[in-house]
């Protein structure tokens, strides 16, 4: 763990635009979250908010009410985290003066925008000032550090199993990370490929930052980051590989914007595909005109691109009361023929199951039986 944290909001705490917050308020072994700054939102509990669970997580009107909590504490700050995740993932003024304030009271920021604070020569220079550090998780590796794909994805025999969505901002990640807790509670260890910055934050041993890759370099980055976790995982477990490998995907295939489910499939070769989908959305997020193409259409989508299965569609419960739920759940099982379930409301166990069947097949096989 990285230190203490206060995880910066400002205006977009429980919308879309606030995903990476609303990853840290639900899990990371980077930090140690001591508050969320959102001034909407001052007062009230973060987890309850969010999920209507208080996990006793603050939220607060400013920096300044954060760092004052965290002293009568007796949790001093380490880290101001920028949370927000703007369409473009750029730093508006506002946001400029808030990482500056944040340096100004001696705190390391950590921002995964494609603004890069490094780059910003007003802000290098007051963090060098205070001898504070800047992280620009999303800047991309050095050409030398990158990898093309080869092919070595066919020595990967864990389960792969891809956790893509119908849009983007639809709660891929959060889903992906309760599928591997599940997976990990019933007896089959597993492992998590993040595909973005907010999976760093979180602290995923291994990952990629797809949208900060030069495009000749995404496939072979994808691929290079499963081969690993297989290997590495099997490594630490006495050469005996994890039963899955679960992918975060990004954007969705029928995306304008966020296509990126095209790379997953064509370079980490899952073996079933897991689609995330919130039902009450009309239209893509943050591009009016534009509505989602109909979940049987993407379903077909993924399956010709990647000749395998759909296996099962978790729901995104925005908007909709718990009666809503599950009726939606009904209704897409109705019309895709496929099991639906809310994971985040009820937990992923159903999801487990959906996958036993080829976990324990692999099982039987790679002992022979």
């Amino acid at each position: 763990m990285d230190g203490n944290a206060i995880v910066y909001c400002e205006g977009a705490f429980g919308t879309t635009n606030g995903k990476t917050a609303h990853g840290l308020v639900r899990r990371t072994t980077r930090y140690r979250v001591v508050a969320v700054v959102d001034s909407r939102h001052a007062g009230r509990d973060a987890g309850e908010v969010l999920d209507a669970r208080p996990n006793a997580l603050p939220i607060v009107g400013s920096l300044a009410e954060g760092l004052e909590l965290a002293e009568r504490q007796g949790a001093p700050i380490d880290y101001f985290v920028v949370g927000l995740a703007p369409d473009g993932g750029r730093l508006s003024t506002a946001d400029r003066g808030a990482v500056m304030a944040a340096i100004e009271a001696g705190l390391h920021v950590d921002c995964g925008l494609h603004d890069f604070l490094n780059d910003d020569a007003e802000i290098a220079a007051l963090a060098a000032e205070h001898g504070v550090r800047l992280r620009d998780v999303r800047k991309p590796p050095a050409r030398n550090e990158l990898h093309f794909f080869s092919g070595k994805i066919e020595e990967v025999t864990s389960l792969k199993v891809a956790l893509l969505g119908t849009d983007s901002a639809v709660g891929k990640r959060t889903t992906a990370w309760l599928l591997v807790d599940a997976l990990a509670e019933a007896g089959f260890p597993c492992e998590l490929v993040g595909t973005g910055q907010t999976a760093w934050m979180q602290g995923a041993r291994y990952h990629i930052l797809l949208d900060a890759l030069v495009s000749d370099f995404i496939t072979g980055e994808l691929e290079h980051a499963t081969w690993s976790a297989w290997r590495g995982a099997a490594e630490d477990a006495g050469h005996t590989p994890p039963a899955a490998i679960v992918i975060e995907g990004q954007g969705s295939l029928l995306n304008p914007a966020y296509p990126g489910g095209f790379e997953i499939l064509a370079a980490c070769r899952p073996d079933l595909v897991v689609l995330q989908h919130a039902p009450a959305r009309r239209e893509y997020d943050g591009f009016p005109g534009y509505p989602i193409h109909p979940l049987p259409r993407q379903i077909e989508a993924i399956q010709v691109i990647s000749d395998k299965p759909v296996v099962a569609v978790t729901v995104n419960h925005e908007h909709l009361t718990d009666a809503e739920i599950d009726a939606a759940c009904r209704r897409i099982a109705e019309e895709t023929g496929l099991p639906a379930l809310d994971v985040l409301r009820d937990g992923a166990e159903g999801l487990v199951e959906v996958l036993r069947p080829e976990l324990e097949r692999r099982a039987t096989e790679s002992h022979g039986g």
